[in-house]
């Protein structure tokens, strides 16, 4: 694996901490899947771990939360602790496990609590600050791929591991 030097604007998935680092950012995020705007927001937060592009998860008040319907099933994270996932359903068109949210975070992770993250990999765009995001490769991780961090990305054959 050959990390990938930052250029000036740019940040390095190998510069970010372990255990991840939590920081809220004003860029402008929007989800769109069967050309509605499901979620918008200038007001998210953004996890940021080694090796990962970062996930950003969007005020529950900037979701259409009627898209949205609680899934079954759960996962675990060591760091953000029980995470609870939703389908997603606009028109005809549905997808299951399109996001997640954390409802009993760790200590660490509360201002996320109830916070809504999309795999930006089940939407039909996924745009931060009018960028359409880069999709992640591998269907567990929801990090948002764009010109202004680089990699090499965790998530692809071979990087289970990393």
């Amino acid at each position: 694996m050959k990390q990938v030097e930052p250029r000036a604007g740019q940040e390095s998935v190998w510069d970010y901490p372990r255990p991840p680092k939590l920081e809220l950012t004003n860029k402008h995020l929007r989800i769109v899947f069967n050309n509605e705007i499901i979620a918008e927001t200038t007001r998210a937060f953004r996890v940021l771990e080694t090796s990962h592009p970062p996930v950003y998860y969007f005020p529950p008040e900037d979701v259409k939360m009627g898209y949205l319907s609680k899934a079954c099933g759960s996962s675990f994270c060591e760091w953000k602790g029980r995470a609870g996932y939703y389908d997603l359903k606009a028109g005809e068109r549905a997808v299951e496990k399109a996001s997640w949210s954390y409802p009993n975070p760790t200590e660490s992770f509360a201002e996320i609590k109830d916070h809504i993250a999309f795999y930006p990999s089940k939407m039909d765009e996924s745009y931060l600050n009018d960028e359409l995001v880069q999709l992640q490769e591998g269907d567990f991780y929801g990090g948002w791929i764009t010109s202004e961090i680089v990699g090499p990305f965790k998530g692809g054959v071979g990087t289970f591991g990393w």
